[in-house]
């Protein structure tokens, strides 16, 4: 992962995405204010053994988008992990579909955050949705360091 992008085309410094969806190809595109979006092209390496796009692909990417959500809105000192993401998988996606992962926080306690999230492609056709629960610490845990 190169400093200058952080899988990210346009650089937002706040937005640092994983090495995973570096290797993906998973890009950030809206950060801020409790929402977040990243997209991806699916290609030949994205399909499964069926032909159409891995489910790891749209989990990424909706973990990404809903995650990404609530840290565009914690504080600086303040770090978050998943605790529980669960998806339903409505649609397949294909080889040149653009897929977009909108996430949201729905809620947001001391300690427990509430994100919603959907994956669409470029038709704006649902492939996936999201819910998800954050757990909140007031710093990064000394287990994290």
């Amino acid at each position: 992962m190169k400093d200058e992008n952080f899988g990210n085309q346009n650089y937002t410094p706040a937005m640092k995405l994983s090495g995973v969806c570096d290797s993906l190809g998973v890009v950030g595109t809206k950060f801020g204010n409790g929402e977040c979006s990243v997209t991806c092209t699916v290609s030949n390496d994205h399909l499964n053994a069926g032909g159409v796009a891995h489910g790891g692909l749209h989990s990424t990417m909706l973990d990404t988008a809903l995650g990404g959500a609530l840290v565009s809105m914690i504080n600086k000192e303040e770090w978050c992990a998943t605790a529980q993401l669960d998806i339903s998988f409505l649609n397949a996606a294909n080889v040149g579909d653009i897929l977009v992962a909108e996430g949201k926080v729905l809620r947001r306690g001391k300690n427990l955050a509430h994100c919603d999230g959907i994956l669409s492609n470029q038709d704006g056709k649902i492939i996936a949705t999201a819910k998800g629960t954050w757990a909140i610490w007031a710093s990064k845990p000394g287990s994290m360091s």
